[in-house]
């Protein structure tokens, strides 16, 4: 019974993990990532470094958190006509949901990413990359790109390196509503849909997957497409 009330009396309240995370990223954004200690984060919220601890097992979890948002904003139910689509306009809305996701704390983002990757940090590496092939998974499927075989594989080397080289160049995009993302992202998307159909004649989303034109693309990211 004891160990019951005490196991009650360290619940945290309900909304704390967030209030925690929205702290830590305001924090970052002012003095950086690396200056963020959870201990302060207590303190200026008013809690006990325990109850923290209850939310996020360390700052890599903090960091984690809100990576999350990226992985829901990504997977909310698409919008109507979604699945009429071509490929590369699904592609394309998918990943430019999770950048937006994490627009508002752009800087903040790369130094999260900078501090798994240290090199004293070798514990963060692995869980950083099944999380980027999860990534991948996730995209694939919420894409309905349900091929097999070596078309399987292509589409996740492809991918992989296509998400590397955007996340890479959003990173230090300074564009007005990251429309050098947008317009890069479709560029290659559009180079990696006609190889795709060159490797895999005939296959359905392939041919489905031209280059969009017209209404459908507006429709797809609700931008422009990028000129050529």
């Amino acid at each position: 019974m004891a160990e019951k009330q005490r196991s009650a009396s360290r619940k945290p309240p309900p909304d704390l993990a967030e209030r925690v995370l929205e702290h830590a990223l305001d924090t970052a954004d002012d003095r950086g990532w690396e200056a963020v200690r959870l201990r302060q984060l207590a303190d200026e919220l008013g809690v006990t470094l325990a109850e923290v601890q209850d939310c996020y097992r360390d700052l890599d979890a903090v960091a984690d958190a809100w990576f999350q948002r990226a992985w829901t904003a990504m997977l909310a139910p698409p919008p109507k006509g979604f699945a009429e689509l071509p490929a590369q306009e699904r592609l394309f809305l998918l990943m430019m949901r999770w950048f937006d996701a994490l627009a508002p704390y752009r800087r903040v983002t790369g130094e999260m990413l900078a501090a798994k990757l240290y090199p004293s940090h070798p514990h963060h590496w692995v869980p950083t990359i099944f999380n980027l092939s999860r990534t991948i998974q996730w995209l694939r499927d919420a894409a309905s790109l349900d091929a097999g075989g070596r078309r399987r594989q292509a589409e996740e080397i492809g991918l992989t390196a296509l998400f590397l080289a955007t996340l890479a160049g959003w990173l230090r995009d300074s564009s007005p509503d990251q429309e050098r993302t947008r317009e890069t992202l479709r560029r290659r998307l559009g180079n990696c849909d006609r190889l795709m159909a060159r490797l895999y004649p005939g296959s359905g989303d392939a041919e489905r997957s031209a280059p969009p034109s017209g209404k459908a693309s507006g429709q797809a990211g609700g931008r422009r497409p990028a000129k050529a």
